[in-house]
C-alpha cells in the first residue's frame, strides 16, 4: 500500500502543536484506529530523531495499524529544531516529557497509554516515573541506558581485543569521567562503530535506511531544513547534557518502576550495557521490571529488534 493510501486509512493523522517546557512543539499524531493504544516514542541522541520522527507520517504501517504512534522531535532537533545550551539539563526534557504524556492523555482519555524509549529516551522514561511514577501505563525501552556509559571496564575490554591502534586505545584508557572532552568521546563512540559490534552486530538485519530517509525527505511534514536538522541541530555545542549523561546512575529508579518496564537490550550492546541490565533487573526483586536480549543486535534497533518491540507492544496492548 502506498503511503498516501496509508495516511488516507488512518483515522488519526495530525500534526499537532503543544507547549512543551515553555516551547511551541510540533508533535505528530497517527493511527489507524482511534481506539487503539497509544505509543510516545522517546528517541535518542540526544537530538537524533529515529527512526520514528516528526516526518514519518504514514512510514509505519506495521505500527500505526495497531497503535496510534505519538511522534516527537525532542526539542532542538528535526522540525523543532532549537538552540540547545548549557542552561539545558535532563531533567529539562523530562519536564518537556511529562507534559507530553499529560496532554496526550487529554486528548486521548480513554485509551492505554505507553512508551517506546530508545537509548538517550530511555533516561527519559526512567526519570519521568521517578518524577511521576503512573504517568504512562507501560515502558518498554530498547538499548536503556543504566549507568557507566562509554567510560567502563567492558568497552576498554572491547576495544584492547579489537584491531584498534595502540595510541587511540592508549588515550582511550586516559578518559575519566571527570575529564573528558567532546573529541574524546567522538573517538570512543567512534572506535566502538569501527572495531566493535557495540552499535551495529555484523550478523543482524540492519532496519531499511534508504526509504526510511527517502520517506522523510519527501515528508508533507518536513521542509529540508527538518530533515537535515535530524543530523546538525541545535545540539552542536550543548556541553551540559553529556555530562550529566556520563555521571548517570539510574539504577535506584529502575528498581522501583511501578508499572510494567520491559527493557530490550541487544547481545552486543556495550553502550549502554546488556550485563549491567541483566544483572540490574535480576537483583532487583521487582516483577515489573523485566528484560529481553535480542540476538544479532547491538545498540542500533535492526530487523530484530523492531519485529521484538512490535511484538512486547501488541503483548502489553493487550494485556493492559
Amino acid at each position: 500500500m502506498k503511503r498516501k493510501e496509508i495516511i488516507a486509512n488512518n483515522e488519526i493523522s495530525e500534526l499537532c502543536s503543544f507547549s512543551l517546557g515553555g516551547q511551541e512543539q510540533k508533535v505528530l499524531i497517527e493511527g489507524k484506529k482511534k481506539e487503539s493504544p497509544i505509543v510516545i516514542a522517546l528517541h535518542g541522541g540526544p537530538g537524533t530523531p529515529i527512526p520514528f520522527s516528526v516526518g514519518c507520517r504514514g512510514l509505519f504501517p506495521a505500527f500505526t495499524d495497531e497503535f496510534i504512534m505519538v511522534y516527537w522531535d525532542q526539542l532542538g532537533c528535526g522540525i523543532n529544531n532549537h538552540v540547545i545550551d548549557d542552561t539545558f539539563s535532563i531533567d529539562s526534557f523530562v519536564q518537556m516529557t511529562e507534559e507530553l504524556a499529560a496532554q496526550i492523555k487529554k486528548k486521548f482519555p480513554n485509551n492505554k497509554l505507553m512508551i517506546f524509549s530508545t537509548s538517550w529516551g530511555s533516561i527519559l522514561s526512567a526519570k519521568l516515573l521517578e518524577r511521576n511514577p503512573h504517568a504512562v501505563d507501560a515502558v518498554i525501552a530498547c538499548g536503556q541506558i543504566v549507568k557507566n556509559v562509554f567510560l567502563c571496564d567492558e568497552v576498554k575490554n572491547a576495544l584492547s581485543k579489537s584491531k584498534i591502534s595502540k595510541k587511540k586505545l592508549e588515550r582511550i584508557n586516559k578518559v575519566t569521567r571527570d575529564h573528558v572532552t567532546g573529541k574524546d568521546l567522538q573517538l570512543i563512540s567512534g572506535s566502538l562503530r569501527k572495531y566493535t559490534d557495540a552499535y551495529q552486530n555484523k550478523s543482524g538485519v540492519k532496519a531499511p535506511m534508504g526509504p526510511i530517509i527517502k520517506g522523510l525527505m519527501t515528508s508533507p511534514d518536513y521542509k529540508m531544513k527538518d530533515f537535515k536538522a535530524i543530523m546538525i541541530n541545535g545540539y552542536r555545542k550543548n556541553t551540559s547534557l553529556w555530562n550529566e549523561i556520563l555521571k548517570l546512575d539510574l539504577s535506584g529508579q529502575l528498581c522501583k518502576v511501578e508499572i510494567p518496564y520491559v527493557i530490550l537490550q541487544g547481545d552486543t550492546d556495550i553502550v549502554a550495557s546488556t550485563e549491567t541490565v541483566k544483572e540490574l533487573v535480576s537483583n532487583s526483586g521487582n516483577a515489573n521490571l523485566s528484560y529481553q536480549v535480542i540476538p544479532n543486535t547491538g545498540h542500533f534497533p535492526g530487523v530484530e529488534m523492531m519485529d521484538a518491540l512490535l511484538a512486547v507492544l501488541r503483548e502489553k496492548g493487550q494485556s493492559l
